[in-house]
């Protein structure tokens, strides 16, 4: 299929224009105009970007890309590299962030949900991205839900609470969103899952009674690439193939 065709579709599919980002989402770096094999992943690093070299990709797909705000706009070092790589190899990058977390089906929270026996309820925070539910089981223990977190995501999350504890509402947002969490805590949700946490959450989390789970940025948004890679593959009949470059954070 085209590559202009690719962007324009997924473009529309994530409704990219209804959100206000810190990079842009769509092709961020041109390639080839023909797409037969896809490569996707969460961050477009240059271990991602050899390994899609080596299987032929024409393009890769990502939920990280490049050109944040406020970081150096300089073609070089590390960004030099990677950009260099690319065009050495007429590879195109097309790299969707929020977007890809919002979305109802195929995005990171939703995806993850469906990991984790999550029911949506509600949505909140800036762009109501992140969610708000209850647990599948309807209740379980804070060891209940830490325990299962550790297997689907095989990484062990950081947890701050109480193992007893009583979880039957939750609220959740992929990667690094622990800055929702005192309007999770205002929501009266019983324990909170992000990818990160920093120092001040810790208090928080003690202080009012919510658990806060760190499961890891790059843990729980592994699944959001990788369903809309399949998505495309199914619709348009290219090949998807999902690299999961190991990210201890």
């Amino acid at each position: 299929m085209r590559l202009t065709e690719l962007e324009i579709y997924v473009n529309q599919l994530l409704d990219i224009a209804h959100f206000r980002d810190y990079c842009p989402n769509g092709l961020q770096v041109e390639g080839r105009s023909e797409i037969r094999k896809l490569v996707s992943g969460v961050t477009a690093s240059f271990a991602l970007l050899e390994a899609a070299v080596d299987l032929g990709a024409d393009a890769v797909l990502v939920h990280h890309g490049y050109f944040w705000r406020g970081e150096d706009s300089c073609l070089i070092n590390m960004k030099r590299r990677r950009i260099g790589l690319l065009m050495e190899h007429d590879v195109s990058l097309l790299a969707y962030h929020l977007p890809l977390d919002a979305h109802a089906d195929l995005g990171n929270n939703t995806q993850l949900a469906r990991r984790m026996g999550f029911m949506e309820t509600a949505r909140f925070g800036d762009q109501h991205i992140a969610m708000q539910g209850t647990l599948f089981s309807q209740v379980s223990t804070l060891r209940d839900l830490r325990i299962n977190i550790e297997q689907v995501l095989s990484r062990k999350p950081l947890v701050i609470g109480d193992d007893t504890k009583l979880v039957r509402r939750i609220a959740w947002c992929t990667g690094g969103a622990q800055g929702y969490f005192d309007e999770a805590i205002h929501l009266g949700v019983d324990a909170f899952v992000t990818g990160e946490i920093s120092e001040q959450n810790v208090h928080a989390a003690r202080e009012s009674g919510v658990a806060f789970i760190s499961a890891g940025h790059h843990a729980t948004e592994r699944y959001g690439i990788q369903a809309l890679g399949e998505h495309l593959s199914h619709k348009f009949g290219i090949t998807h193939q999902f690299i999961d470059i190991d990210n201890p954070v």
